[in-house]
């Protein structure tokens, strides 16, 4: 992938109503050391660090509403990070970069099968196939995570 980033200034931006608090300090303490910008999108109030760094937005409850904002404010070489599989196919469109939670890299080339995958997995728990939510957050996944999260963020770097 292309992306012509060299007037675009980086921002990273955060789905925050489901990110979990050891993703959410991982990214926070990335962001002091290597002095990126960071805007958390949420329907709720959350706790960040007073600094130029970060952005706390507060969105309206609704569904899809944060998922919009971050679609509307959002520029070509910018970094998000959602758990949202419609939401990264809308910015994958966009050119924007997308990690996921598990620190996977959603791109053109796969967004495609994870949104096919994602909406069997919706049909499976509507009919009940599935049931039970996500295991808790585990220190192999903040790792694999953080792999992830250099890897694109090093992509971004070197493209301007």
């Amino acid at each position: 992938m292309s992306v012509n980033t060299a007037t675009t200034p980086l921002t990273i931006w955060i789905d925050a109503d489901a990110c979990p608090a050891p993703i959410k300090d991982f990214l926070i303490k990335t962001a002091k050391n290597r002095q990126l910008r960071m805007v958390f999108v949420s329907n709720k109030v959350i706790s960040i660090p007073t600094s130029p760094l970060f952005e706390a937005v507060q969105v309206d409850h609704g569904a899809d509403v944060a998922d919009a904002y971050i679609v509307d404010h959002t520029q070509t070489g910018d970094i998000v990070i959602t758990q949202d599989i419609p939401l990264a196919a809308l910015l994958v469109a966009k050119n924007v970069l997308v990690l996921n939670l598990k620190g996977d890299w959603l791109k053109a080339s796969n967004i495609s099968e994870r949104l096919a995958v994602r909406n069997l997995m919706t049909d499976l728990r509507d009919t009940g196939m599935i049931t039970g939510g996500p295991k808790p957050f585990s220190q192999k996944q903040k790792e694999t995570f953080a792999n992830g999260f250099d890897k694109v963020l090093t992509f971004r770097l070197k493209q301007g």
